[in-house]
């Protein structure tokens, strides 16, 4: 009797095997834009002899690296070293303020072997992290878990905040947000935590609405919180005073160019050759770029360096002017789908620490895209926050592929371990 042989092991499928849980599409879409990223820097350095567009591709392929390496670990790893990260972020911070590296007004840099290292970047990966693990324990339905969380992101976003560093602290406020959200939250307790942004916004720019506001919230802190009246007081007597410290902020604080940063982007032609600058000449590049776009390393504002800093906060322009409206809307259609594969990523995991951990990321980008690009098109102020992938920095590349590699090893391990 003849026995039949055994099959051969794959060789090339056994070296993927750690891996072959992980969302491929989500993976590829992201090396993508990294390499779009490289060729649109490359474009707006073109005529200055610059070497930004290879640095960007260098540290991209160290972050694919770290995606790997992280997607291959089990990301629950991270729930035994939550407060050591913590601790590490909140450090690193205030190591910014000691011996950290001062530009364009602000000081968030510590250099390190020629290298500049933004701690902030990183400070937002981390916040993640420890976030999805105290609100998989305590959940955000309750008020102690919910302020438990509120208490863990304050430090941070404070340390962020004080740098000044008003963008990546936006970015903390959001991922808050989301994260809240998706632990159960009441949303009412999230427009409660958000109101006091809000009313100093009104109570300076619109007072009529400022005091519809105050009537709105005090009636939602009445109807959401235990002890309806006194909670319904408090609301309104903290609504009231960051009306004034928001006005006092505004004009005492704030300096000229810096409130014109936040509000010129409603009219920008008010300072065409100052603040408005970098929004008109955006705003001129997307738009010559019409359907199809004047071609890659053809566009004039490009080419010409009209828009500073364009390979970083404002290279969705350059994408504008060379590749037209049908290139941006690809691009906007990747982000999409990388959105989607997060959602579904955050739906089927197998637990509530690696669902947070993907809404988190999820998060963090969504604010980032939709910031970065509402700038470049006059719908936002100038923040500084970049495109993800696709803007040259390489402590928020770095970031970006290791938020991603938490996000794959969520999706390599959605099944249970068999014992």
């Amino acid at each position: 009797m003849r026995t039949r042989s055994r099959p051969a092991p794959n060789r090339l499928q056994f070296l993927f095997t750690p891996w072959q849980e992980i969302d491929g599409l989500l993976l590829v879409l992201t090396i993508g834009l990294t390499i779009l990223g490289g060729v649109m820097i490359r474009s707006t350095e073109l005529n200055y002899g610059w070497t930004d567009w290879w640095q960007h591709w260098l540290v991209g392929a160290v972050g694919l690296i770290l995606t790997l390496i992280l997607a291959r670990m089990r990301y629950e790893y991270f729930l035994q070293w939550q407060w050591f990260i913590y601790g590490a972020t909140c450090l690193s911070l205030v190591a910014v303020k000691v011996v950290g590296t001062s530009a364009l007004g602000a000081q968030r840099w510590i250099t390190i072997g020629g290298f500049n290292i933004q701690p902030s970047e990183f400070a937002k990966l981390g916040a993640i992290i420890v976030l999805a693990a105290s609100l998989s324990t305590y959940t955000a339905s309750t008020l102690s878990g919910f302020f438990r969380a509120l208490l863990i992101i304050a430090l941070p976003w404070g340390l962020v905040f004080v740098q000044p560093d008003l963008g990546t602290s936006l970015v903390f406020g959001a991922v808050s947000l989301v994260m809240l959200y998706w632990a159960n939250a009441n949303p009412g307790w999230l427009l409660i935590m958000g109101s006091p942004l809000i009313s100093a916004i009104l109570f300076s720019r619109y007072l009529p609405a400022w005091f519809a506001w105050l009537a709105l919230i005090s009636l939602i802190a009445w109807k959401t919180l235990p002890w309806a009246q006194l909670a319904g007081l408090v609301t309104l007597v903290g609504n009231l005073v960051a009306g004034g410290l928001g006005n006092w902020f505004w004009f005492n604080l704030l300096k000229d160019y810096q409130r014109d940063r936040l509000i010129l982007f409603m009219d920008p032609d008010r300072d065409p050759l100052g603040g408005g600058y970098h929004l008109i000449q955006s705003r001129i590049a997307i738009g010559a770029g019409e359907l199809w776009g004047r071609g890659l390393h053809h566009g004039t504002q490009t080419q010409l360096n009209f828009i500073p800093e364009q390979h970083t906060d404002f290279i969705f322009s350059a994408i504008g002017e060379e590749l037209g409206f049908i290139g941006s809307l690809v691009v906007l259609l990747v982000f999409w789908l990388i959105c989607l594969r997060l959602v579904i990523i955050a739906q089927n995991a197998k637990d509530n620490f690696g669902s947070l951990l993907a809404i988190g990321v999820l998060g963090m980008l969504v604010f980032q895209v939709v910031v970065n690009v509402g700038m470049t098109i006059g719908l936002a102020p100038v923040t500084g926050i970049p495109l993800p992938w696709l803007s040259y920095g390489r402590s928020a590349m770095l970031t970006n592929f290791m938020a991603i590699g938490l996000v794959e090893s969520v999706a390599n391990h959605r099944h249970r371990p068999k014992f």
